[in-house]
């Protein structure tokens, strides 16, 4: 892998990740654009004690624009777009209208390849392998800013989600805080860890998924993908390594070469679950790593106890009908699953390349 970092117009940073090392990319962003001002802080509520990100500047941000207006393909003549050059493998940059920026963290837009048509289904294993080394340069890069605690490497796909821009692309929020997701994570691993004696939560989970057997999708040498037992999603789906690592740079060069045909697999099943002739699943997708902050509120714990996970999954509940986060989610954070996850694993296996 070959890494350049420029600059935009504006002073943003770009960088290319290419699969050559003879690459050049001496391309200059031509756009006049002023520098980037934006709004944001992060808030904490009082009563629950979690942050909220104020950022009211990305109103204007760009909104479904036609396919040859759309800033992720590359620059062409007189068509000037967010990446200078003319092609591309692997691009990251500074989002333009960001929900974090400064001391409130930083948010990167990751743009999978430069055909607008595709998705990240439809890369090579050798084109997925590249993003998974731009998100681990990007956890590591972004894990030294000091603003930075917790790094959060994620894809939204479709217009169910709210995606604005049709062009493949993910994005990475580097927060300044540690989740709530995740200290519900930390909260639970610490406990466990006092009641057992030292025993390791994530463990006996991954362990427990691969004993029953009911609810595992798909299995490897070094990951195991399987929905878990209380599914929030209609499908949903954790990929976990197999031998336990903080975050994406503890993985092994074993684990990172099969990684690409795992999850690549798992895409191109969750575009099956609903059946020939169906639109494209919506989906989340994102990886959960430890915080690089301190974990003292979470006594007994440290950054090694963590499991790096993937956790995958769609708002698409059956043909034509989404979940919605209606009263019971949305006011009360108490999910109420459609589908049993036995059923939803049963599915993905049955779609399942042959």
């Amino acid at each position: 892998m070959k890494k350049t970092s420029t600059r935009l117009a504006d002073g943003r940073e770009l960088i290319y990740y290419d699969s050559r090392d003879d690459a050049v990319r001496d391309a200059v962003d031509r756009r006049p654009l002023d520098p980037t001002v934006t709004t944001s802080e992060v808030r904490r509520d009082p009563l629950l004690g979690d942050s909220v990100a104020i950022a009211s500047h990305r109103q204007g941000r760009t909104y479904h624009p036609p396919a040859n207006e759309c800033p992720l393909c590359p620059s062409e003549g007189d068509r000037l777009s967010e990446i200078p050059d003319s092609s591309y493998d692997v691009v990251v940059f500074e989002n333009r209208f960001p929900s974090l920026a400064g001391d409130s963290g930083r948010c990167e837009v990751v743009c999978f390849t430069s055909d607008h048509d595709s998705s990240f289904a439809d890369l090579t294993e050798e084109q997925a392998g590249l993003v998974l080394e731009a998100w681990t340069d990007r956890t590591a890069e972004l894990s030294h800013l000091p603003a930075v605690e917790q790094v959060f490497c994620f894809e939204n796909r479709g217009a169910e989600i709210g995606v604005t821009l049709g062009h493949p692309h993910g994005q990475i929020y580097a927060y300044p805080f540690t989740t709530p997701r995740t200290a519900l994570m930390l909260r639970s691993l610490a406990a466990h860890k006092e009641a057992t004696g030292g025993e390791n939560l994530f463990d006996e989970v991954v362990a427990r998924e691969l004993a029953d057997g009911s609810r595992v999708v798909l299995s490897s040498d070094h990951w195991v993908a399987f929905v878990p037992y209380a599914a929030h999603w209609p499908y949903e789906v954790h990929l976990y390594p197999r031998r336990r690592v903080p975050d994406l740079l503890g993985l092994d060069e074993d684990a990172r070469t099969e990684f690409p045909k795992v999850y690549l697999e798992l895409l191109r099943r969750f575009d099956r679950i609903f059946g020939e002739g169906e639109p494209a699943t919506p989906y989340i997708s994102g990886w959960h790593q430890a915080p690089f902050g301190a974990l003292e509120e979470f006594e007994g714990v440290n950054r090694d106890d963590f499991a790096l996970h993937l956790e995958l999954f769609t708002i698409r509940r059956t043909s034509g009908k989404l979940k919605f986060l209606a009263g019971s989610e949305s006011g009360m954070s108490v999910f109420i699953n459609d589908i049993q996850p036995e059923s939803a694993a049963q599915r993905l296996r049955e779609v399942a390349s042959s």
